[in-house]
């Protein structure tokens, strides 16, 4: 590991303490995660395409056909760059770390699984399966943050600082409410090229700058932010950037290869850890805007259907329903990534208003 091995030679050389920085580590991390990206990146394509051939989603617009049996199952070369990265530059004595390694593992487990069964039997698991798996999930990965790092039991409200209810142990209802909406938020983002992924770019990076901010005690006094002790945290953000930026290059229009399940549940999954352990979970409402549209218009069409029979929508998710009113895929994927470059800079502003 890179970080332990520059640790050992900083004895000897002064001038190697600069990798005890975290902004010169979470540089580093990033375009480390960045270059393995690109290196390893149309190796998996290439092996993709003997094992991972995808089948688009029933229900989608006709223009999605010509997608059919392009390589998925991205997630898994997105997952293995940002661990191996981790493990590279990151303090793995540090719980952050364990608990975010922890996330990763079962949500991409849960979206291999659902990815083999879509690929292998035409037939992913069922909305029961899925969703008692991913709660089982949640549930561990909220249990080993209560054992191995205790959280405050509060709620940040922004705008109103002085404002932090405290639910108690309501409070870990909360956060798995918050870990499994993410991850399924992100999931259903998943259906453009390159939709997902320049939608998770901003903010992960305004989530790394967040606990970059609550790592330090003079950064977390100015913002009026509780001081977690999350710097670590930051340098795992960058590492996300750079594997999501990696795998962009592949996704983008017309995408060479697909998130998958696997990509898009344990990217959501460590988003939502990320805000959760920066406290700052409710800003996730606003960086996040995309992904709470995209779920409210399901949430919309299914209950306008079963209630008044009228569909509010020509299909959900509501990407979908721009693609029927003859917005090309593209338009719809820079304009989500415009709108959540601008909620993620309001969301940062939030943070200095008092």
């Amino acid at each position: 590991m890179i970080y332990y091995f520059l640790l050992e030679l900083q004895h000897h050389l002064s001038f190697l303490r600069v990798i005890e920085s975290v902004s010169f580590r979470a540089m580093a991390a990033f375009l480390t995660a960045l270059i393995l990206s690109f290196i390893s990146g149309g190796w998996f394509i290439e092996t993709s395409k003997r094992f991972f051939r995808a089948a688009v989603r029933a229900h989608t617009p006709a223009s999605h056909q010509a997608k059919n049996n392009t390589p998925t199952m991205g997630g898994i070369f997105i997952v293995t760059v940002v661990i191996s990265t981790i493990f590279l530059w990151c303090k793995l004595s540090d719980p952050h770390v364990v608990i975010i390694l922890f996330t990763l593992f079962l949500f991409a487990g849960i979206g291999f699984w659902d990815d083999w069964m879509k690929i292998h039997y035409k037939r992913g698991l069922t909305e029961k399966t899925k969703w008692g798996a991913q709660l089982i999930a949640g549930t561990l990965v909220i249990a080993a943050w209560h054992f191995l790092l205790p959280p405050l039991t509060t709620v940040c409200i922004p705008l109103f600082k002085q404002i932090n209810p405290d639910l108690g142990i309501a409070y870990y209802l909360w956060a798995l409410f918050v870990l499994v909406g993410t991850c399924n938020a992100v999931n259903l983002t998943d259906g453009l090229d390159g939709l997902a992924s320049s939608a998770l770019l901003p903010n992960f990076a305004t989530f790394s700058l967040i606990a970059y901010c609550a790592g330090h005690a003079l950064f977390a006094r100015y913002l009026h932010i509780p001081f977690v002790g999350t710097a670590e945290i930051a340098i795992i953000g960058a590492i996300l950037i750079g594997a999501c930026l990696g795998f962009l290059w592949y996704n983008t229009y017309p995408a060479q290869i697909f998130m998958g399940d696997v990509g898009a549940l344990s990217l959501g999954a460590a988003l939502g850890m990320m805000a959760l352990m920066t406290k700052q979970e409710i800003l996730l409402i606003l960086s996040g805007i995309v992904f709470v549209g995209e779920t409210l218009s399901v949430i919309v069409q299914v209950v306008g259907f079963k209630i008044f029979k009228v569909r509010i929508f020509k299909i959900a998710p509501i990407h979908h329903h721009f693609e029927k009113l003859g917005w090309p895929e593209m338009k719809i994927t820079v304009r989500a990534s415009i709108i959540t470059i601008i909620a993620c800079l309001c969301a940062l502003m939030l943070l200095k208003i008092r």
